[in-house]
Parts: C-alpha cells; sequence; structure tokens
C-alpha cells in the first residue's frame, strides 16, 4: 500500500470520525423530533434545544451528552436513561419520570425539576445550582460531589440518599424526609433545614456554619465532627444523637432543643430532655 493511499484513507477515517462525532440537529418540526426520538430509542449527541417533548415516553432513552437546554420536557417519562454530561439547564422537567437514570457529569444548573422523580438515579457530580426540585422524589439516589448551591428541595423525599462532599450552601431542605440520607463530608453553610425529618442520617464531617433547624428532627443521626458555626438550633429533637467531636456549637443559639441519655455531646453542652 503506497504512502499516498494511506494518506487518503486516514483523511477518509478522519472526516468519518468527525461527523459520527458532531452533534446532529433537527429540521423537522417538534412531533417528528419526538417520534424520530421513540424509534431510535434517545438521541445522543443531539441538538435538541428549545424543542417541546412534553409527555413523551421511551424507555431506557439514550441521551448522552445531548443538548436538552431550555427544552421542555414536562412530565415526560424517562426511566433507566442514560443523560451522562447532557446539557440541562433551564430544562423544563416537571414530574418526569427520571428514575434509574445516569446524570453523571451533567449540567441542571438552573432547570425546574419540580415533583420530578429521581428514585435510584445516579446524579454524581451535577450542577444543580439554583435548580428546583420542589415535591421531587429522589430515594437512594446519589448526588455525592454534586453542586447543590441554592438548589431547593421543599417536601421532597430523599429517603436513603447520598450527599457525600456535595457543596450545598444556601440550599433549602425544609420538611424534607432525609431518613438514613448520608450527608457525610458536606458542605451546607447557611442551608435552611428547618422540620427536616433525618432519623438516623449521617452528617459527619459536615460543614453546617449558619445552618438553620428549626423543629428539625435527627433523632439517632450522625453529627459527629460538625461544624456548627452560627447554626441556629431551635426545637430540635437530637434522641440518640452523636455529637462526639462537634464543634463551634453556641449555647446562646441552642434553643429548646432536646436529647436524651442517649445522645453524646461535646464538652460543655446541655440540652433540656425530649419530651416532644
Amino acid at each position: 500500500m503506497s504512502d499516498r493511499f494511506k494518506q487518503f484513507l486516514a483523511v477518509c477515517f478522519s472526516a468519518v470520525a468527525f461527523w459520527s462525532l458532531s452533534p446532529a440537529a433537527f429540521a423537522g418540526n417538534d412531533e417528528e423530533m419526538m417520534a424520530e426520538i421513540k424509534e431510535n430509542g434517545g438521541c445522543p449527541r443531539c441538538d435538541l434545544r428549545l424543542g417541546e417533548l412534553r409527555f413523551m415516553t421511551v424507555e431506557n432513552p439514550n441521551f448522552n451528552r445531548a443538548n436538552l437546554r431550555e427544552t421542555d420536557l414536562k412530565e415526560a417519562v424517562l426511566p433507566g436513561g442514560d443523560f451522562q454530561n447532557a446539557d440541562l439547564r433551564r430544562a423544563e422537567a416537571e414530574r418526569v419520570d427520571f428514575t434509574g437514570g445516569n446524570f453523571s457529569g451533567a449540567n441542571m444548573r438552573s432547570a425546574d425539576l419540580e415533583k420530578a422523580n429521581f428514585t435510584d438515579a445516579n446524579l454524581k457530580g451535577v450542577d444543580l445550582r439554583d435548580a428546583d426540585l420542589n415535591g421531587s422524589i429522589a430515594n437512594n439516589a446519589v448526588f455525592d460531589d454534586s453542586d447543590l448551591r441554592n438548589a431547593a428541595f421543599i417536601r421532597s423525599v430523599a429517603v436513603g440518599a447520598s450527599f457525600k462532599g456535595a457543596k450545598m450552601d444556601g440550599v433549602n431542605l425544609e420538611r424534607v424526609d432525609l431518613t438514613g440520607a448520608n450527608f457525610e463530608n458536606a458542605r451546607i453553610r447557611q442551608g435552611k433545614l428547618d422540620r427536616i425529618k433525618a432519623e438516623g442520617a449521617n452528617f459527619a464531617g459536615a460543614d453546617f456554619s449558619g445552618v438553620r433547624l428549626v423543629s428539625a428532627d435527627l433523632t439517632n443521626a450522625n453529627l459527629t465532627k460538625v461544624d456548627f458555626d452560627g447554626a441556629l438550633l431551635r426545637r430540635t429533637r437530637l434522641v440518640g444523637a452523636d455529637l462526639t467531636g462537634a464543634y463551634n456549637l453556641d449555647p446562646n443559639r441552642i434553643l429548646d432543643a432536646c436529647g436524651d441519655e442517649n445522645t453524646k455531646l461535646p464538652r460543655g453542652i446541655e440540652l433540656i430532655e425530649c419530651t416532644y
């Protein structure tokens, strides 16, 4: 084989590789787009910006590296989806079924994910800053190392979910069920944790600087080595909780918080006995 022919083949293969990696763009209308996505089981690397895909149903869809920025996905049913490294910024995804989906490395900043279902989903390393997750279901979901700064989860359910090492400054977890959840080494500065249900949750090594814990239930929670600098604990239930090595707790900011004989406290901190 001549060197010239080898060079020709190299150019051809490079061109094929380029086009296979280039994002596809739909020229048709939204109905045609949805039909093609259903037929193909997804659309990896596609440019679907501003598309109207609401109510679409596709099991195990492939949207790997797809551009879904500001796409309307309301009430779509997309269980088991591959959304790795996809762009979902400002997407409208209210009530979407994302059960078991893989969003590793995706960008979901400012997305509307209200009442979406993320049960068993992988959201490790996802950018969810300013996202609306109010009323969402995230049981056993993994948010490890994700960026959840200023995200809202009001009245959500995240039983057994993992937030290890996540950045959660300014997060709103008001009234969230976090039973058995894992926040080990998470940064939750200025977070709002009023009325959370976090029985048996693991907050070991977390940063609670400036956190509000009003009427929160931390029964049997692991709070070892937590930084409580500037945190407010008002009517917080700490029955059986372990605060060994916790620091920067200000007695003046512990107001009617209570525990029992099994509560482990740092030296100099006392609690009233729980009657509620």
